[in-house]
């Protein structure tokens, strides 16, 4: 705690002078004024402020988020987890499936749970709008002139190889949620074994992932306790 104290001006050497030295410092020290300590995680932000920056961060990332989905998780980790520190990076992981789970899109559906988290209703409000936002001003612009664009062999070049770069980009946070995921040597069979589901017998990922919820359920409780 720091204390902030001016000596009144005063002629010195007078009683007048000490007497009221004393007093101040006495309320001072009474009625200290303190700063608010802000924690990001917490969620302890000035509203404007949060609805503001909330709002630029997730308009900010859904502008420059080529290929939507997956693509837009190596930005929403830097952004949400690292940088701005609003959840923590097992809260991530577990918002990410939820998210998946969930009818809508990915990006909008995490951008509701981050801003609800924070500020409740209004803040699900702003960060969704921001999030939503920038896609649907791109659409609208091509959709007015879609017929311009269609047959114009540097924009079908341009998208060509960027689909290269968005596989890298969801490989890329792919690996970093599976070092936090804590998957080792007993438990890898588990992604593995979703994978194959989807890819090969094309079971529904929301079935996949409540089924994986009940196994985990099933084994914390009744197997995990008695090893």
């Amino acid at each position: 705690m720091e204390i902030s104290f001016v000596r009144p001006l005063t002629p010195k050497g007078t009683r007048t002078d000490e007497g009221i030295y004393h007093f101040i410092y006495f309320l001072s020290i009474r009625n200290p004024v303190q700063k608010e300590n802000i924690s990001p995680i917490s969620g302890h932000h000035p509203p404007s402020s949060f609805y503001w920056d909330a709002f630029k961060t997730f308009f900010k990332i859904g502008a420059f988020t080529l290929g939507g989905g997956y693509a837009m998780l190596p930005i929403l980790q830097q952004e949400v987890v690292e940088k701005k520190r609003w959840i923590p990076q097992d809260q991530f992981i577990d918002l990410i499936a939820i998210a998946q789970s969930c009818p809508g899109v990915l990006a909008a559906n995490i951008s509701i749970f981050v801003g609800y988290k924070i500020r409740k209703l209004p803040g699900a409000l702003c960060t969704c709008l921001g999030a939503v936002l920038p896609s649907f001003l791109i659409i609208l612009c091509i959709a007015l002139f879609l017929h311009q664009f269609m047959d114009i062999p540097w924009v079908a070049a341009m998208f060509r190889g960027i689909r290269p770069a968005v596989v890298a980009l969801i490989a890329v946070p792919t690996f970093q949620l599976a070092k936090e995921a804590r998957i080792t040597l007993t438990t890898c069979w588990i992604p593995l074994a979703t994978a194959l589901l989807i890819w090969l017998l094309g079971v529904n990922p929301v079935y996949v992932i409540l089924a994986a919820g009940v196994g985990g359920f099933l084994y914390g409780k009744y197997i995990r306790p008695t090893e």
